[in-house]
């Protein structure tokens, strides 16, 4: 049951707009333009970013490291206000969808008002007490997510806020420590969880979504391996570009470097910390490495492939479900050529931007999937 007649609409509105920012940050990514704004939030000291000769001469000045350049500095402060207005579009919905809830619009207001003051802290200086109140704001936003239990949409809009807020973290410690990759992988997740969440709470909350089928229960349990599956093959395609491993193997496919198996170093490719006050741009491994990082990139898209080429063809053959088995098969196809034109071409920036964009919607069909099948009433009833 939810809060208001419109919330559906509001939250098909949410996760258009996340789609659109997890595209327009993975241009900023693959530009290189994530460094473009040396402190967090502003750029250069200002909300936007410097326009005039004079504001330009004092950014350079006081980030003698980081020489201002004005075609990347705005894709990054964009990106950031985008990121902005999709967390209050994302705190409209959690406000109106704990109204029910004891004490639940206070709640959010609270954290919402701790995640406020942590930025400013930040912006003062106080990183440690800005982290501190932050992590305050998240443990009450899962709070009532937890409370929020037997509400759904309730319980998910309180996870994606809380989702939101540590994104904006994640972007905060992405400029802080020098695009560290596990932080700008997690920063990659962080975004595609927020869309998979607000997409499962739209279809939720849409009168008349549910698809109902007496084999939901195997369909369901096929589609969460193939999501466990996306998810890990996301997480290594933004390991793989944060390291700048999409190289490693040269333009060759299927082979690498002339061989079916290179020389390949697994244990540093895959070695998750490495410290604070390394500057991460241009990245840091040696080409065995990158090459290990992208093998293994390589191997599970074939999984996936598989796996849910297989559940697409079972989507085929089951009546109602023909549409969505012909989109997920579509999309696989699109998603493996795009990869492989990634390799050949050099990885060209618009379909780079593609291949994030065929994941997100991969990600989508997934979720909506699972989102909206259930069993009949019949079976849904039946002993175990």
């Amino acid at each position: 049951m939810t809060s208001h007649r419109h919330f559906h609409r509001l939250a098909w509105l949410a996760a258009a707009f996340a789609l659109g920012l997890i595209v327009f940050g993975a241009f900023v990514r693959l530009s290189q333009a994530g460094l473009s704004c040396p402190d967090w939030p502003t750029c250069y000291g200002h909300a936007a970013w410097p326009t005039q000769a004079h504001d330009v001469v004092r950014a350079d000045q006081a980030f003698p490291g980081r020489p201002y350049e004005a075609a990347l500095a705005w894709r990054e402060q964009v990106h950031r206000m985008l990121a902005g207005t999709l967390g209050v579009l994302v705190l409209v919905l959690a406000l109106v969808a704990v109204r029910r809830q004891r004490n639940g619009i206070a709640e959010v207001a609270t954290a919402s008002i701790a995640v406020a003051l942590s930025v400013f802290a930040y912006m003062q200086g106080a990183h440690v007490a800005a982290g501190v109140v932050a992590l305050l704001g998240e443990a009450l936003l899962l709070r009532m997510a937890c409370r929020a239990a037997n509400e759904t949409t309730a319980r998910l809009a309180a996870l994606t806020l809380a989702t939101v807020v540590f994104q904006a973290l994640l972007g905060q410690w992405t400029v802080t420590w020098l695009v560290m990759p596990i932080v700008v992988t997690g920063h990659l997740l962080g975004g595609l969880a927020t869309f998979a969440l607000l997409v499962a709470m739209a279809w939720r909350a849409t009168p008349g979504a549910w698809l109902t089928l007496a084999g939901a229960p195997k369909l369901r349990r096929l589609l969460w391996i193939g999501f466990g599956l996306l998810v890990l093959q996301i997480a290594l395609g933004g390991w793989t570009s944060s390291n700048y491993a999409a190289w490693a193997c040269g333009a060759q496919f299927p082979k690498c470097l002339g061989a079916w198996w290179p020389h390949a170093d697994f244990h540093q490719g895959f070695i998750l910390w490495r410290g604070f006050g390394v500057d991460y741009s241009g990245g840091v491994l040696d080409n065995p490495a990158r090459v290990a990082i992208q093998l293994t990139h390589r191997i599970v898209a074939f999984l996936v492939l598989g796996h849910l080429g297989a559940v697409g063809v079972r989507l085929l053959r089951t009546p109602g479900l023909r549409g969505w088995g012909g989109l997920l098969a579509m999309l696989l196809l699109t998603q493996i050529s795009l990869g492989i034109a990634n390799v050949m071409f050099s990885l060209p920036l618009p379909v780079a931007v593609a291949h994030n964009a065929g994941a997100a919607l991969l990600l989508f069909t997934v979720v909506s999937l699972l989102a909206r099948l259930r069993s009949p009433p019949a079976v849904a009833d039946a002993p175990p």
